[in-house]
């Protein structure tokens, strides 16, 4: 299920779930409330094609992405709230992207036949799919996952296994280690100018 928060006005609900169809998505279920904190849009969406949900990666960037684009199209007042909004929208956010957000990755056993992988850093776009890349091409399979955005951090879980199994230690610190060093700052040597 994924949640949005839009503009408090007339057709803000229609635009979304027209952007959302528009990726071939089915709308199945959708509840709007207000709280203190606005208006918010909660959507259950599957696959129009197979009526199954939504689980692949590059399809969920696809969503994320198609959201905050149609927010910033059709609700300039929320760029603001939008770590994309500095670059493409009318009212840059008041927290500028701070490149010192620490990037924290963290691999525990979840059980006999798979491991909880968390991963904390700073949101842009495509990250989801570089993350699910990066632990498969190490051979782990990601068995589902959880993506949120709290400003401009982005938090991820991952089930994952290898080989139908939880990962053994070492392995759980070959996977930390490469999104760590996926993940990390780019830095450029003072010998280089």
């Amino acid at each position: 299920m994924d949640k949005v928060g839009g503009g408090d006005r007339l057709g803000a609900l229609l635009d979304t779930m027209n952007a959302l169809k528009n990726l071939g998505l089915n709308v199945v279920k959708a509840n709007v409330y207000l709280d203190s904190s606005g208006k918010h849009n909660k959507f259950a969406i599957t696959n129009a094609s197979t009526g199954r949900k939504v689980d692949d990666p590059e399809m969920l960037e696809a969503i994320r992405l198609t959201i905050i684009n149609n927010l910033l199209q059709y609700h300039p007042e929320s760029s603001s709230q939008l770590a994309m909004g500095v670059a493409f929208g009318v009212e840059p956010p008041k927290q500028q992207v701070d490149v010192d957000i620490a990037t924290h990755v963290n691999v525990s056993d979840d059980g006999p036949d798979r491991s909880l992988l968390y991963v904390e850093t700073v949101d842009r776009p495509g990250l989801l799919v570089d993350l699910v890349k990066i632990i498969t091409d190490i051979n782990v399979a990601v068995e589902s996952g959880e993506f949120d955005t709290e400003g401009l951090l982005a938090k991820a879980k991952f089930h994952v296994n290898y080989k139908g199994q939880a990962l053994i230690r070492p392995l759980q610190q070959v996977v930390a280690n490469s999104l760590r060093y996926f993940l990390r700052r780019p830095s450029t040597e003072e010998a280089s100018f």
